[in-house]
């Protein structure tokens, strides 16, 4: 132990003795309180480097040194515990290297953000967000379009300049050509995690949208799932499509014989004539996200006679998380057939496959036909896995489970199906009679 000085700050010569440990630690950093007046802790293990404490429990790592000029500066290293005493360690002894060579790193960090103040966010996209977000995104081509779309007026102002009254222009006007209150808050959502990325990799000192809210309507939208008779005439209209896929295959291998030309796979020996109904089936009966249903591989499925269950890999999860979704018998059956019929397809192979064995990035002409004949209107493919979720909330499973089966990150996102089981609620406040009777 030794005893080192603690002072309450440039505006107060007054100081004290105080005893601290040689080094900074997470133990004993947790031991300093706050007082009335800002105090500072030497680490005893780099010179120059010091924890200042405020009023208000904020702890900063600052590192003191003399510039090649003799001038006394001092450097914000960072806040604890977000960096922990080794990692201020580290960061001081390159300060300290940088200055040793004849460097200032304050004034580096000053004209830092004088160049950040003139990067635009066209700039910021193109250079730096981009490349990293395709990189490490799977949606990262898509956001970038949004982006490109949505704020393309903001373009060309610099990520600094930014502001909440900006912003709040942008939004009533989106709001006013129609787009939907969830579709902005999504906008603006990707906006703001742009912003984000530029305060961490210190391109933007503070977060310009900080304070800005967003409507907080997402929750809100209107949960689209089918009812008894739209599901009945959409099963409907889709036996009726592979009717038609094979009499029209007849008649082409009919035309092919009397010209002496090989004829094409006859589909009355399939169980399906091609892919929208398994995928269909499968969506209806798991839940899955359309990029998800893309994504499965059949060594992602378990077809076993007792318990089926179909394993969503982290990378083709849209959370980056991994669950199961057992299959029910309707599920289990249309992927059993759909493997009897490619003949025992690679373990590695994509279930639904597209054009020369590439994943499918849509399949919107052949939705849109099927909901037309079904006489099914304003019903997106993902509507399907709100009609999963709230036809389980119906039949009584928890909002817990249903998560789980979704692959929500928590509840929240989830209780849109609340209202589906108001039973539930009655059964609940139900249970007050009950207990009252007890009391009489």
């Amino acid at each position: 132990m030794l005893d080192l000085r603690w002072t309450y700050g440039a505006s107060n010569k007054r100081s004290e003795e105080f005893q601290v440990p040689q080094k900074l630690s997470f133990q004993n950093i947790a031991t300093l309180q706050p007082r009335n007046r800002p105090y500072e802790v030497c680490d005893t293990a780099i010179a120059g480097l010091r924890l200042r404490v405020q009023p208000s429990g904020i702890k900063t790592y600052l590192l003191s040194y003399r510039n090649a000029g003799g001038v006394r500066k001092r450097l914000k290293i960072g806040r604890y515990p977000t960096i922990a005493p080794a990692q201020a360690r580290i960061e001081a002894r390159k300060a300290l290297g940088a200055i040793a060579s004849g460097k200032d790193p304050q004034r580096e960090k000053a004209d830092a953000r004088l160049r950040a103040n003139s990067t635009s966010l066209r700039e910021f996209v193109d250079r730096q967000y981009g490349p990293w977000f395709t990189a490490n995104r799977r949606s990262g081509v898509q956001t970038l379009k949004t982006i490109d779309v949505a704020f393309s007026k903001l373009m060309r102002t610099p990520l600094a300049d930014i502001s909440p009254v900006m912003i709040e222009r942008w939004r009533t006007a989106r709001l006013q050509t129609g787009v939907s209150p969830v579709t902005v808050d999504r906008e603006l959502a990707t906006l703001k995690a742009l912003l984000s990325r530029a305060v961490a990799w210190q391109v933007i000192g503070a977060h310009p949208l900080s304070t800005v809210k967003l409507l907080g309507q997402a929750g809100e939208q209107i949960v689209r799932y089918l009812s008894r008779d739209e599901e009945k005439r959409l099963r409907q209209a889709l036996q009726r499509r592979e009717d038609q896929y094979r009499d029209r295959r007849d008649s082409a291998n009919a035309w092919r014989r009397e010209r002496d030309i090989s004829e094409l796979p006859d589909l009355r020996s399939c169980t399906y004539a091609d892919h929208l109904q398994p995928m269909i089936l499968m969506s209806l009966n798991t839940g899955l996200r359309r990029g998800e249903l893309f994504r499965v591989k059949w060594s992602d499925v378990n077809l076993n006679d007792g318990l089926s269950v179909l394993s969503v890999r982290a990378a083709a999860a849209k959370s980056g998380k991994p669950r199961q979704v057992p299959l029910n018998s309707e599920a289990a059956a249309a992927l059993k057939a759909w493997h009897r019929q490619h003949r025992n397809p690679p373990a590695g192979g994509l279930v639904f496959e597209g054009k020369d064995g590439a994943q499918f990035n849509n399949t919107k002409r052949s939705w849109e036909r099927l909901l037309k004949d079904a006489t099914i209107e304003r019903f997106r493919w993902h509507d399907m896995r709100h009609h999963f979720a709230s036809r389980l909330v119906m039949a009584g499973v928890d909002l817990n489970t249903v998560r789980e089966l979704l692959g929500h990150g928590d509840l929240k996102m989830t209780l849109r199906y609340a209202h589906l089981a108001p039973e539930h609620k009655a059964a609940a406040v139900e249970k007050l009679v009950a207990a009252s009777a007890l009391l009489t």
